[in-house]
């Protein structure tokens, strides 16, 4: 027999001449004698003349009227004048004639012996009851006394379920099935806890019908499944026992067991893809269908290949390309199934112009900036849905749709054009931020900022921003244009005004910084970051522990800060794997009244991170500086190298490690040396959201521009890492092991993010 069938999300396919099922309901169309009988006209029975001539013609055109046309139906009897129900039913007894059989009041019935049970059938009895009896012993959870044998391969996949296959059933897909039932079972969703045997029935049977369905996901069109619930208590067990006041009986706990023949596993047949046959593209969407005839007709597989075939056709040109439903007709016969799925390709189309739906708000101009197509290139689609993640991460666009239009048609010898209509919708534009933060050296600090996101349109950010501290104060401007002259460019100016106090010294600053920047963001993660630069800094500053009649010092810093970044992590935050690399020159001029130095510091950072479990990854931090080109003396003490803190050698407050004068303050030098190591270990607590991280830090101050680990310092100590939708909040806790005289013993670092 064939017959179409359609499951998953699979349509039905007409097929002549074969009997079709639908995917809830599947069905066969009935032959033969039996099914011919049951529908054929009845035949009519002859009638003898004599009898007819007997019926009155008045019953003959209406039976009913003339049944009811009596005497006595014409009149309307009183009803005092009535007999009571013994008279009326002596009087209906009476106008039977012969009838002798006493009315039932009057006779009693014999009384009824009952049989004596056959010695045989008794016997047969007892055998059968010790027989259920053993194999409740064999099999502790009730016995399964199923038509496939005790020797069946019994899988207790979850409490009170149980699915049964013959001995030696091998099913490629026995793992992702049974994983698929159990999350889509009603009798696990559902729980046993005080339902009645009524409503285990009915989950049961609800899940055979999973069974069924799932099977033929995978191709066993023929599965064969029933189930039973065993482990009942015998009748003569379930007399309820007293309970407390207020509760019932227990409920009655039994396992349903899923007794299942997968049959043969179907196969695909024929394959029908409509437009694809005719294609010049042929090869590379038959290539990204990835089936043909005789492969498993698995419904996950065929949904798969339709999808792998539509990202194909928008990849290659075919803007306007339909993939329409696939369709299976299951031939029963041949164990078979012929696959159709329609395939429009509509012809190839080239990227056109893109319009902005709010041109005051984003024009067309900003948007084509933001795409990495231009006009005449092949329609893509992943470029178009790359694009559309850029518009988004803009962070001032709350929705954003693409779609094509057909601006040109195509032709055999040209492909046609594709414009592309953008429809925005407004995001918030004003954010208000605030961060605290606190840790030993660095003092308390609070941050807030304010910002307008495109207060000069497109993507115009102007950004308040102020800093209230135990060590520092700040307040500055900054404006940013997002996506200037290229995608992810962006140009900044920045001024602030500043008075910061340290171990080291204390400094008031008045900056101006104008940079041209590729960074990478929470929402946009790059591989690739630079940064180009020029700051102007007027700075006044102090070296702690100076006596009270020396002034601060002015200086005039001029920089031209030059970064290349990659970054391989997974993760911008919370990295877990991948290695980060980035490299920072700084050509600058520093005046000190008419004396001007000029110097370069040079800068590597890298980090990598291995997971060496689920729950385990291993971080690794080097940092490597050094100053060339001016002596210590001729920089201003901001511009000196410094160590210790919380992203540096932890436990150690912030700019302590190093070389100290006289006053036992640090001086910072001409060169640096980092490494760290950090083990974050992912507990349970929380649903994981909780890590442990010990960690071991070591670190160096050099005097001259070569870096040194001669008297390093070292730093251990412990974590937690708070997971959260927008990253980790770090608290970490660390000591030296060889602290400078007067140090505290315990460092306390919390912020955002990892230390690295």
């Amino acid at each position: 027999m064939r017959m179409g069938l359609g499951l998953a999300g699979l349509v039905l396919a007409p097929v002549a001449g074969h009997a079709q099922a639908t995917p809830d309901a599947p069905a066969a169309r009935a032959t033969g004698p039996a099914a011919k009988a049951a529908t054929a006209p009845a035949k009519a029975v002859p009638v003898d003349p004599a009898l007819r001539a007997l019926i009155p013609d008045a019953a003959l055109a209406d039976p009913v009227h003339w049944a009811l046309d009596t005497d006595a139906a014409h009149q309307t009897p009183d009803p005092a004048s009535l007999p009571d129900d013994t008279a009326v039913t002596d009087a209906a007894l009476a106008v039977l004639p012969g009838l002798t059989i006493a009315w039932p009041d009057s006779f009693t019935l014999p009384p009824i012996t009952p049989l004596t049970p056959d010695p045989d059938i008794a016997s047969l009895a007892d055998v059968v009851h010790d027989a259920g009896a053993a194999l409740d012993v064999a099999m502790p959870r009730g016995g399964w006394r199923g038509p496939l044998g005790a020797d069946a391969v019994v899988n207790h996949v979850a409490p009170g379920i149980d699915l049964v296959f013959p001995k030696g059933t091998v099913l490629p897909e026995m793992d992702d099935l049974t994983d698929r039932f159990v999350a889509l079972s009603s009798l696990r969703a559902l729980g046993r806890g005080e339902d009645n045997l009524a409503q285990l029935s009915r989950r049961a049977h609800d899940d055979m019908a999973l069974l069924v369905q799932i099977l033929r996901i995978y191709g066993y069109y023929d599965a064969e499944v029933s189930q039973n619930l065993v482990g009942l208590s015998p009748l003569a067990d379930t007399v309820p026992k007293p309970v407390a006041k207020g509760r019932g009986a227990p409920p009655p706990q039994a396992t349903a067991r899923f007794e299942v023949v997968p049959g043969p596993r179907y196969r695909l047949g024929a394959l029908d893809l409509g437009g694809v046959a005719t294609s010049p593209d042929r090869a590379a969407l038959i290539k990204a269908l990835a089936l043909k005839s005789g492969d498993p007709a698995n419904t996950e597989a065929i949904l798969s290949a339709r999808a792998r075939l539509s990202d194909m056709l928008g990849h290659i040109g075919y803007a306007f390309a339909k993939v329409g439903d696939p369709a299976l007709a299951v031939d029963h016969e041949a164990l078979t199934a012929d696959l159709a799925l329609p395939v429009v390709t509509s012809g190839k189309y080239q990227f056109g112009t893109i319009t902005s739906s709010l041109p005051k708000f984003i024009n067309s101009r900003h948007l084509q900036r933001m795409a990495r197509f231009r006009p005449g290139q092949i329609y893509d689609q992943k470029l178009i849905d790359d694009f559309r993640r850029e518009v988004l991460a803009t962070g001032i666009v709350g929705g954003a749709t693409i779609t094509p239009r057909e601006a040109i048609a195509p032709t055999p010898a040209a492909p046609g054009v594709a414009d592309l209509d953008v429809k925005l919708t407004k995001g918030p534009e004003h954010t208000i931020g605030a961060q605290i933060g606190v840790s030993s050296g660095e003092g308390f600090e609070v941050d807030g900022s304010w910002e307008d996101r495109n207060l000069f349109p497109p993507e115009g950010m102007l950004r308040v921003r102020a800093i209230l501290g135990t060590r520092e104060q700040l307040g500055g401007v900054t404006f940013r244009r997002a996506n200037f002259l290229k995608r992810d460019q962006s140009l900044t100016v920045d001024a602030s005004v500043q008075y910061q106090t340290t171990d080291a010294y204390n400094a008031y600053f008045a900056s101006t910084t104008i940079s041209l920047d590729k960074q990478s963001t929470l929402l946009f993660q790059k591989k690739w970051a630079y940064s180009l630069g020029v700051q102007l800094t007027a700075t006044r500053q102090l070296v702690v522990g100076s006596p009270a009649d020396v002034p601060y010092t002015p200086y005039v810093i001029a920089s031209l800060p030059l970064k290349l970044a990659y970054d391989g992590s997974n993760n911008l935050l919370d990295p877990v794997r991948g290695q980060r690399i980035a490299i920072t020159v700084t050509p600058a001029i520093s005046i000190l009244d008419d004396t001007r130095s000029t110097y370069v510091t040079t800068q590597l950072d890298a980090s990598a991170y291995q997971p060496l479990s689920g729950a385990l990854v291993l971080a690794e931090r080097v940092r490597v500086a050094s100053i060339n080109g001016a002596s210590i003396d001729a920089l201003a003490p901001s511009q000196h190298l410094y160590a210790g803190g919380g992203n540096s050698v932890r436990g150690f407050g912030y700019q302590d490690v190093g070389p100290r004068n006289a006053y036992n303050t640090p001086i910072g030098g001409l060169s640096v040396s980092e490494f760290s190591l950090e083990a974050r270990v992912r507990t349970g607590l929380a649903d994981g959201a909780f890590s442990v991280v010990p960690f071991v830090d070591a670190g160096m101050v050099g005097e001259t521009p070569t870096p040194t680990m001669r008297g390093a310092r070292y730093g251990v100590g412990i974590g937690v890492r708070y997971k959260t939708n927008f990253g980790p909040i770090r608290f970490d806790i660390g000591t030296p092991l060889n602290r400078y005289p007067g140090d505290s013993r315990i460092g306390v670092y919390v912020s955002l993010g990892q230390a690295f």
